[in-house]
């Protein structure tokens, strides 16, 4: 079996930000790495710096101090492997489904032509077929978060940064994109760090779940999650599954 591959390296992060009162710190000296391949969520308190965290891999805001590194180069700027989905499904109002889909295609110059395969399977993945020409105030809250999964997917980005994706939506549909994330991180395999307030949800969907302390956020620990995949989401109800919900939920409170 071959050795597991650093895919993101991070080293020391800090982040402090200056504000009308003084200085914020939002993260201090955080060290760890994600595999390639690997499924990784941050958890921890509101504030903890975990949207920071992920900002500062993806390169969009500078660290105050510290180093990250993707495929073993550093970080100084947007990185073009790294795709990125927000809270909010963030699509252009006055483009169609597909032309937001292939809007990063277009700002990054590519033949739109050379990836329609791509896209139509995706489409196809995500329930979107038939939406394509659909404008985003068509959609629900799911389908549109579904749209901006395919956006971000379309140029076949090497990692996948998700900050919250599917913490607006309701309970029903949010076990939905669970259950869509997790499959399309089977047929990719793409190396993911995801950012949720859900402790079910990390567990749900993680290898590893790395939990975060307040504010100046650190990780206080990393735990590993054995289940077996394709996860369901009776998975959730079992006493294995509850005993790691405690775990996390445990390590929280301790640094509260």
């Amino acid at each position: 079996m071959a050795e597991p591959v650093k895919k993101i390296t991070i080293q020391n992060a800090t982040k402090h930000y200056q504000s009308q009162t003084g200085i914020i710190p939002a993260l201090e000296d955080v060290t760890c790495d994600v595999m390639e391949g690997e499924f990784a969520c941050l958890v921890g308190p509101s504030g903890c710096g975990k949207s920071t965290l992920l900002w500062g891999i993806s390169g969009l805001h500078d660290l105050t101090k510290g180093q990250v590194h993707v495929s073993g180069r550093p970080v100084k700027g947007p990185v073009p492997e790294i795709g990125m989905v927000f809270q909010q499904a963030t699509l252009l109002p006055w483009r169609t489904v597909l032309q937001n889909i292939q809007f990063p295609l277009q700002i990054k110059k590519l033949n739109v032509k050379q990836y329609r395969d791509r896209i139509d399977h995706l489409l196809e993945v995500t329930g979107l077929r038939g939406f394509e020409h659909k404008y985003p105030h068509e959609l629900s809250g799911g389908m549109q978060q579904r749209a901006s999964i395919v956006r971000c997917l379309s140029f076949d980005p090497d990692v996948l940064l998700m900050d919250e994706p599917f913490g607006a939506l309701d309970a029903f549909t949010r076990d939905e994109m669970n259950l869509l994330i997790q499959k399309i991180w089977e047929e990719t395999h793409k190396t993911i760090v995801f950012v949720t307030h859900s402790i079910q949800e990390a567990i749900f969907l993680a290898d590893r779940v790395f939990v975060m302390t307040p504010r100046p956020g650190k990780i206080s620990r990393e735990i590993r999650i054995p289940f077996d995949r394709p996860r369901d989401l009776k998975i959730t109800t079992s006493p294995d599954f509850i005993r790691y919900v405690d775990e996390v939920k445990e390590t929280i409170y301790s640094h509260n």
